[in-house]
């Protein structure tokens, strides 16, 4: 089932294969994403998501087929276009947090300070804290200021929620509904935490063993089968 839009399209991918030695990874992807959505990327473990995204965000080719975001193909130059949180935590253990986001700006020129200073606030993250002393929840918290706080037409979040804190993967739900501008940008976020993600999405991408199962307005998926995309996800997964 793909839905189709009129909609500007921020991605496109036709027939994208990826094999690892010998995993196969995507197996015939092509999917169309608008602009100014904030679209649902599920799937089990190993159904093709961080791979997905790796490669919208330039980091790894398609061994076939083509992908084009924003109009062109995604390579290590597009890193100013993409704001991309990988599921890996590669934060340096010995910096504050203040540091942490003073290094990472020094990357890139789209870089909001008051934004930073404004989710920093929301996160309820002090700045003077070693990186080393906060719970993996709040490392998840800094982890997405440094992407929410650029300022770039596509940000790809790869399960920004993973083993974290009912109370922190709230405040991070909130700061991205909050700061989500749908002029501007276009956001894609891979989760397992369906039930409390399912009020951002506009648009749901069910994958299975490297394949499109279901691409949808997370609207009509809930009117069709009559039920949450948490019900869905059980249906589609059984």
């Amino acid at each position: 089932m793909t839905a189709i839009d009129q909609s500007p399209t921020m991605i496109e991918i036709k027939g994208v294969h990826k094999r690892y030695l010998l995993k196969q990874a995507l197996n015939g992807i092509d999917l169309q994403i608008k602009k100014g959505s904030i679209v649902g990327l599920l799937g089990p473990n190993g159904s093709g998501k961080s791979t997905l995204l790796k490669m919208m965000a330039g980091l790894i080719y398609p061994t076939s087929g083509t992908i084009l975001v924003n109009g062109r193909e995604p390579d290590v130059r597009n890193k100013q276009q993409i704001a991309y949180l990988p599921e890996i935590d590669s934060l340096y253990s010995w910096m504050t947090v203040k540091e942490t986001l003073q290094f990472i700006s020094a990357f890139y020129s789209d870089w909001q300070v008051d934004k930073a200073s404004l989710l920093l606030h929301a996160m309820e993250l002090d700045e003077r804290q070693k990186v080393r002393n906060l719970s993996k929840g709040m490392r998840a918290r800094l982890k997405l200021i440094a992407a929410l706080a650029r300022k770039v037409p596509l940000v790809l979040l790869d399960e920004p929620f993973s083993g974290i804190d009912p109370m922190s993967r709230a405040k991070i739900i909130h700061s991205i509904i909050s700061e989500f501008q749908a002029d501007e940008q276009t956001i894609l976020l891979s989760t397992h935490s369906v039930k409390e993600s399912e009020p951002m999405f506009d648009d749901v991408i069910f994958l299975q063993n490297g394949r499109i199962k279901i691409h949808d307005s997370a609207e009509n998926l809930r009117s069709e089968f009559g039920c949450s995309l948490e019900n869905i996800w059980e249906k589609v997964y059984a």
